[in-house]
C-alpha cells in the first residue's frame, strides 16, 4: 500500500508540474513561487526614492526663488539704500538673518517713491536688499539717525537639514542605479548575485520538434526515451527502471547539439530551463555555487523538469588543472554542481541535459554514471543524414526540378549540419541576386564551391607565368590522383584564386570512410606531392606553392609511424604524447616517451615514406607527360575543369565548346591582366 501511495503521489506531482507549465500567462513565474526575495520589490523602492528626491528638490528650488518676495517689496541697490538712509526717508526696518544668506533688510519708506525698473516707473513704499555685513558701526549709524529697526532670526532649520541630507540621498540613488546595471537590471535588483539566470521556455515561444532535426537518429532515440519517461514514469518504474539523471551531448561544433536540446524543449511538455555554462561564473567569489543551488531549487519546485546547460566545459573542466592551483571559483562551482546532481540529497524529477564539444577536458567525476548516465555522440552526418538535413533546410525554399539533394549530399562529405544550412542559404542568396524564380542545381554547385573552397578572388592580378605554374601544379595533383587506384576521385580543379590559395583541387570519396588503409594513406601523400613533382619536371625549379602540400604529407607520414604503427622497422608502437595533456595543465613540459635513437629512426621512417611517394608521383607524371600538357592547357583556357572534362581529355577526346562566362567560360585573352603581382603567403591548397 505504501508503494502504491508513493507512485500515486509521484503521478500527482508530475501532473501538477505539467499543469503549471501549460498555464497561460504563468510560465514566467513557474518554479519561483513563495520566494522571500520576491516579497520585496526593489524596483518600487528605487522609483519611490527617486520620486521623493525630485519633489523635495523642486520645493526647495521654488522656496529659494520666491523667498523674500512678500507683499509689494521692490529690490533696490545698495546705492539707493544709502541715499534713502542719508535723506532719513526710511520709517522702519526689519533685518532677517538666516544660514542660507547674509542679512535681508526689509524697509518701509515714510512716503511712496517712484523708481525706474526695467524701463518702467514703479511706485513702491516697501523695499528690500541684502546687506553683506551687520556690525556695531552700522547699528550705531541707524541709532543716530533715529531709524526704528528690529533684528529677527528666520527658522529655516528644516531647509538646512534638507540641504545637508540631499547629497547623501543622491549618492545612494546613484549607487543603486550602478549596482543594478552591474547585475544586468535583474528582477531582484542588487540582491540577484547568487540567483540563477536560467531561462524558462515560455508556452507561446516558437517550438522546434524532432521533425526539424535530421542526421542524428540515435541521439533522437535516446532523448525521446527521456521525454517518454517524463510523460509516463510508471511504464518504466513498474519494471524497476529509474529515470536517468543526466544526458551529455558530445560532438564537433555545428552538429546540432543545441538544436537537439531545443527539440527536446518542444517535445517535452514539462518545464524546460536553459542556461549557459558561462552564466555561473561572475567576478564575485561564491556566486557560481550559489547560482547552481538556486538553479536546482527552481528545478525541484517545477519537477519533473529538464535543465539544459550549454557549453558545460566552461565550468566542468578537470579540477587541479593549470598553474594557479586547484582552489578557484570555477572549481567551487563544479563541486556544487557535482553535489546537486548526485550528492547526499536525492534530486528526483530533475534531468540535466548538457552539451559540449570538448569532452576531453571534462572532470571524470562529472562523466560518471549517476550524474551523466548517458553520453550521446552527435557526430558529423553521413550521406543519408546530410540528405535529411538538406531536406529540412530546403522545405521553405522553391527548388528547381533539376535539384537532386541526394547528389548534393554525396558531394558534401564531412560537412556538419550548420555548414549544410549555410550552403543552402548561400544558394538561395545567389539565386536572389540573379533574380531567379527558383534555386537550381547550378546555384547549389556554386554555393558548395564557395563553402568548401572559399570565395573566388577574380580581381586578383596574376601574371601569365604564375598562372601557368599554378596550372601545371594543380594538374599534377589531378593526374597523379587519377592514375592511383586507391586515391579518391577528383571532383573539380580550378586556377581561380579562392581564399588564400592560387589554385585548388577537390576530391570526393565514393564511400564514407571511417578507417584508412596504409595504401590509401600513401596514395594521399603521393597525390599531395604531385604538384611539386609537376613543377620540378616542367620548369626545373621549385616554388612556395607546395608548402601546404608538404606539411600535409609530413603530418600523415608522421602519424603513420608514431600513432598507427605502419612502419616495419618501428613496429606497432605509439610514440609521443598528445597535446591534450598539456592543455589540461597536468604537466608543464612535454616529455617524449622514447629515446634519442628512436627519434632518429622515426625521422628516417617519415623521410623514407615521403621520399618514396615523391618518386612515385614523378614516375606517374613522366609516364603521362603528354596528358599533363593537354590537361594544363585546357585548365589555362577554361580555368575550371570538372571530373567529366578531365576524363574526356585523358581519353584523348576533344572537349565540347565552353559554356557562357557565368558558368565557367574563361576570360578572353585581351581582357586578362598581364601585370605581375606575386601574392605573399598564398600556397596552393589541395583538399
Amino acid at each position: 500500500m505504501e508503494e502504491q501511495k508513493k507512485s500515486e503521489s509521484g503521478r500527482r506531482s508530475s501532473d501538477q508540474g505539467k499543469r503549471q507549465f501549460s498555464r497561460p500567462g504563468k510560465g514566467k513565474r513557474s518554479g519561483q513561487q513563495n520566494r522571500p526575495d520576491d516579497d520585496f520589490n526593489w524596483n518600487k523602492v528605487l522609483k519611490v526614492v527617486l520620486s521623493w528626491s525630485a519633489i523635495i528638490l523642486l520645493v526647495f528650488l521654488v522656496m529659494t526663488l520666491f523667498k523674500g518676495a512678500e507683499g509689494n517689496e521692490v529690490e533696490v541697490t545698495y546705492t539707493e539704500y544709502q541715499q534713502f538712509l542719508h535723506n532719513n526717508e526710511i520709517h522702519e526696518a526689519t533685518i532677517k538673518k538666516s544660514e542660507l544668506s547674509n542679512y535681508d533688510f526689509h524697509g518701509t519708506l515714510k512716503e511712496p517713491r517712484r523708481l525706474q525698473r526695467g524701463g518702467k516707473d514703479v511706485m513702491f513704499q516697501k523695499f528690500t536688499l541684502t546687506l553683506p555685513i551687520l556690525d556695531s558701526d552700522v547699528i550705531k549709524d541707524w541709532t543716530d539717525r533715529g531709524l526704528k529697526f528690529t533684528v529677527v532670526r528666520e527658522d529655516n532649520a528644516w531647509i538646512s537639514a534638507l540641504v545637508g541630507a540631499l547629497p547623501w540621498v543622491l549618492l545612494l540613488v546613484v549607487w543603486l542605479i550602478i549596482m543594478r546595471r552591474m547585475q544586468g537590471a535583474g528582477p531582484k535588483g542588487i540582491f540577484s548575485f547568487g540567483k540563477s539566470r536560467a531561462k524558462l521556455l515560455s508556452e507561446g515561444a516558437p517550438k522546434v520538434t524532432f521533425l526539424d532535426v535530421a542526421g542524428a537518429d540515435e541521439a533522437k532515440i535516446e532523448l525521446a526515451e527521456v521525454i517518454e519517461f517524463l510523460k509516463e514514469p510508471t511504464k518504466f518504474q513498474k519494471l524497476g527502471g529509474k529515470i536517468p539523471r543526466g544526458v551529455l551531448l558530445l560532438g564537433p561544433p555545428g552538429t546540432g547539439k543545441t538544436l537537439l536540446a531545443r527539440a527536446v524543449a518542444g517535445e517535452a511538455g514539462v518545464p524546460f530551463f536553459s542556461i549557459s555554462g558561462a552564466d555561473f561564473v561572475e567576478m564575485f567569489v561564491g556566486v557560481g555555487a550559489s547560482r547552481v543551488r538556486d538553479l536546482f531549487e527552481q528545478g525541484k519546485k517545477s519537477a519533473p523538469c529538464i535543465v539544459f546547460i550549454d557549453e558545460i566545459d566552461a565550468v566542468g573542466r578537470h579540477r587541479g588543472a593549470g598553474l594557479g592551483g586547484g582552489h578557484d571559483e570555477r572549481e567551487q562551482t563544479l563541486n556544487q554542481l557535482l553535489v546537486e546532481m548526485d550528492g547526499f540529497e536525492q534530486n528526483s524529477g530533475v534531468i540535466i541535459i548538457a552539451a559540449t564539444n570538448r569532452p576531453d577536458v571534462l572532470d571524470p567525476a562529472l562523466m560518471r554514471p549517476g550524474r551523466f548516465d548517458r553520453q550521446v555522440v552527435v557526430d558529423r552526418p553521413d550521406v543519408k543524414g546530410r540528405e535529411g538535413i538538406l531536406r529540412v533546410h530546403t522545405k521553405n525554399i522553391p527548388l528547381s526540378e533539376n535539384v537532386k539533394l541526394d547528389v548534393l549530399a554525396k558531394g558534401t562529405p564531412g560537412l556538419a549540419g550548420a555548414e549544410l544550412a549555410n550552403l543552402v542559404n548561400e544558394a538561395a542568396l545567389l539565386a536572389a541576386r540573379q533574380n531567379a524564380k527558383a534555386v537550381t542545381m547550378r546555384h547549389f554547385d556554386e554555393a558548395k564551391d564557395k563553402v568548401m573552397m572559399g570565395m573566388e578572388r577574380k580581381s586578383m592580378i596574376i601574371s601569365e607565368k604564375e598562372r601557368k605554374v599554378t596550372s601545371y601544379h594543380e594538374i599534377g595533383h589531378v593526374l597523379v590522383a587519377r592514375m592511383i587506384p586507391e586515391a579518391d576521385p577528383v571532383h573539380k580543379v580550378t586556377i581561380i584564386p579562392r581564399g588564400r590559395a592560387l589554385g585548388l583541387t577537390t576530391y570526393l570519396p565514393i564511400d564514407e570512410k571511417h578507417t584508412y588503409s596504409k595504401g590509401y594513406l600513401e596514395a594521399m601523400i603521393t597525390y599531395a606531392l604531385g604538384g611539386r613533382a609537376a613543377e620540378r619536371i616542367i620548369f626545373g625549379e621549385l616554388t612556395t606553392g607546395a608548402g601546404n602540400d608538404i606539411e600535409r604529407a609530413t603530418e600523415i607520414a608522421r602519424k603513420m609511424v608514431c600513432e598507427w604503427g605502419m612502419s616495419e622497422r618501428l613496429g606497432p608502437l605509439a610514440y609521443g604524447q598528445k597535446d591534450e595533456e598539456i592543455f589540461l595543465g597536468r604537466q608543464i613540459t612535454r616529455h617524449q616517451n622514447f629515446s634519442e635513437q628512436t627519434a632518429v629512426l622515426i625521422d628516417e621512417e617519415v623521410k623514407k615514406i615521403v621520399n618514396t611517394c615523391m618518386k612515385r608521383a614523378e614516375k606517374i607524371l613522366n609516364d603521362n607527360l603528354d596528358t599533363l600538357h593537354r590537361l594544363s592547357l585546357a585548365l589555362l583556357e577554361r580555368e575550371i575543369l570538372d571530373a567529366t572534362e578531365i576524363d574526356t581529355i585523358i581519353r584523348g577526346e576533344e572537349l565540347p565548346p565552353p559554356e557562357e562566362r557565368g558558368n565557367g567560360q574563361p576570360v578572353p585573352e585581351d581582357k586578362r591582366p598581364t601585370e605581375a603581382a606575386a601574392p605573399k603567403q598564398n600556397p596552393n591548397v589541395t583538399k
